[in-house]
């Protein structure tokens, strides 16, 4: 395409910063403009003084750290000795994507932007903030931010007189061609090819280790409406190894073991009925293999599909079948209609006037894509084989605090193991005004496996969370875990015994004693043995509802001497709705009760023990 070469750097965590910069790519090209889309830690950074137009989008991740993407980008933007005049030829704009229930709100996005503006970028637009919490996601902000942005470049660089935009009824051509062979070779096999057996090399994304699940045991009364399950999986033979028992150094010495506050990704599958609904209403056949091809030179196969690949293997697990999808999948879908009455429709939905319905139709009763595409069969039905990786995200892993310790075999408690690895799942399952439940796609798919039928494998990997517990002994540590925001403070909690460490200090919640309190037995011979201080908040077992927030202001006077004689370190995870608000609001009342401070100084007390890390939260949506 004729112009300049636009660059569209991304640094993603969950995958949403990558799918804003796929949508960038699509519309740079609607607006003939040839463009790039990278990862931030694949592109040469040293190159940028040479690009005169970038967009970054950046997520924020944990206590305002990038995403693991960008971090070597980071590092590198942020070196001391850096011209202040590197970028004089740049112009940029950056997008963020944040949640606002965290203190450090967009924190990476902003910084950078004025780390661009140091180097003596210019800025095309100030820094635009995706806010996840908005009732219509991010987008609410990006869409407006992106109609400013391409004013701005297309008055930089005009589109040649004699071609007009693309408009969206015209579809792109796809990034792939797909080619059905003619009969299932050898190599086309159903297995994912993710076995990984070198000790050296850690798992990671493009090579999971294959775990064995040794238990899925319920957790929660059969009379609860939550079914939460404590899964365990073996991960001998995984690299991840025992930091040493005596000197109990932080973890980045041990880069193929894990600690308190560190995180598995695990890499679900779709269900089989959904999967032979999809190919129904497509008329795939699953059995069938076939190669794909880029188009574009600088666009590489997807490394995660082994080459040949089965349509089944594609469908159950890379292509993510059910989740909500995004606008440009009904963008996409108009283009490849065939029906008139379905087209129109569609073409509502991706409009920008039509994001309200669009958000009544799909968003609000979390619609998923199959749905989507039963509810418009005879476009389902029109959709070419090649443009299903344009129309489907893969499945990105999903992560969960690690609820158990390496260290654990030196530690006297009967549930640790050290090559054991543990995590609590909440299964989720809710209501909307579909008539199916909405159902999570790897919180659903963990708990059908049953270990007790055969072997189960999960695809998975360890990195470290947004937790990070202090390695001086004498150090408390208060932790606020409401339901199974609990779970890494077992992890902590294990540790810190295994390496004889007592100030540990953990407000659990949940709503009834009988029913959901996980590790009751644990928690109360810990208590037993002095390594522990368990205050409770049973939620329902009272007329008036009592959370961990009401405990925290009940004792105020302790926490109080934790905090500010004591030197502890306060961590919080669970839900992010109301809680981390809420907990916040109850540690500045007990500042300005029990430490006598004013409104204001109680404020930039709780700001300072965030700004030193004494404060960390680790929410979930």
């Amino acid at each position: 395409m004729p112009g300049p070469r636009l660059l569209v750097l991304f640094g993603s965590q969950t995958g949403t910063a990558q799918d804003v910069s796929e949508r960038l790519g699509r519309e740079a090209r609607r607006r003939r403009l040839g463009c790039r889309v990278q990862a931030l830690d694949s592109y040469p950074v040293v190159n940028l003084i040479n690009e005169p137009l970038v967009i970054f989008v950046c997520a924020t991740t944990g206590q305002g750290d990038p995403p693991d993407n960008m971090k070597d980008f980071w590092k590198f933007i942020f070196r001391k000795h850096l011209p202040l005049t590197s970028l004089c030829q740049m112009d940029f704009a950056v997008l963020g994507l944040g949640d606002s229930s965290y203190a450090k709100f967009n924190f990476v996005a902003k910084k950078l932007h004025r780390r661009l503006l140091q180097l003596g970028g210019t800025a095309l637009l100030p820094v635009c903030l995706g806010d996840d919490q908005h009732e219509l996601g991010p987008d609410a902000a990006v869409d407006p931010w992106l109609h400013d942005l391409w004013e701005k470049v297309l008055g930089l660089y005009p589109m040649p007189l004699d071609l007009g935009v693309i408009p969206p009824g015209v579809p792109l051509p796809p990034t792939f061609t797909l080619q059905f062979l003619p009969e299932v070779p050898r190599t086309c096999s159903e297995e994912p090819h993710v076995a990984r057996t070198d000790p050296q090399s850690p798992p990671s994304e493009l090579r999971p280790f294959l775990a064995r699940m040794v238990t899925n045991q319920r957790v929660t009364d059969p009379s609860h409406f939550q079914d939460v399950r404590l899964i365990e999986f073996d991960i001998s033979g995984s690299g991840i190894s025992v930091p040493s028992p005596v000197s109990f150094p932080p973890p980045m010495a041990f880069p193929h073991s894990f600690a308190a506050g560190s995180v598995v990704l695990i890499q679900p599958q779709n269900a089989a009925s959904h999967v032979q609904r999809f190919c129904q209403v497509l008329g795939l056949d699953p059995e069938r293999c076939f190669t794909l091809q880029p188009q574009e030179p600088d666009v590489p196969c997807p490394r995660r599909l082994p080459q040949p690949c089965s349509v089944r293997h594609l469908v159950s697990q890379y292509l993510d079948i059910t989740g909500v999808p995004r606008r440009s999948f009904f963008e996409l879908l108009a283009c490849l209609s065939p029906s008139e009455l379905e087209r129109d429709k569609l073409l509502e939905l991706s409009s920008a006037p039509g994001q309200e319905a669009l958000a009544e139709y799909c968003s609000r009763p979390r619609r998923t894509a199959l749905e989507v595409l039963c509810d418009f069969p005879h476009t389902a039905a029109a959709v070419p084989p090649e443009r299903l990786l344009d129309l489907f995200p893969p499945i990105r892993p999903r992560a969960f605090s690690i609820a158990s310790s390496l260290l654990g075999t030196h530690c006297p408690l009967p549930q640790a193991h050290p090559s054991r690895l543990q995590i609590l799942v909440a299964v989720v399952q809710y209501q909307t005004r579909l008539k199916e439940p909405r159902r999570g796609l790897c919180s659903s798919w963990l708990a059908s496996l049953d270990p007790g039928q055969g072997p189960v494998q999960v695809p998975l990997w360890v990195r470290p969370g947004g937790l990070t517990f202090p390695e001086t002994p004498d150090t408390p540590v208060i932790m606020v875990g409401p339901g199974t925001g609990v779970a890494p403070f077992r992890a902590a909690i294990q540790e810190r015994v295994a390496q004889g460490q007592t100030g540990n200090f953990l407000f659990f919640g949940c709503r009834w004693r009988d029913r959901d309190f996980y590790w009751e037995a644990e928690w109360k011979e810990l208590e037993r043995r002095g390594c522990l201080t368990l205050i409770t908040a049973f939620s329902r077992e009272q007329e008036q509802k009592v959370y961990v927030q009401h405990r925290l202001r009940q004792l105020g006077s302790l926490v109080w001497e934790l905090l500010h004689h004591r030197g502890a370190c306060f961590y919080l995870a669970g839900n992010a709705k109301y809680m981390p608000a809420e907990v916040s609001e109850a540690l500045t009342s007990v500042f300005q009760e029990a430490g006598g401070l004013s409104g204001p100084a109680a404020a930039a007390y709780l700001a300072g023990l965030q700004r030193t890390l004494r404060f960390q939260t680790e929410t979930w949506a």
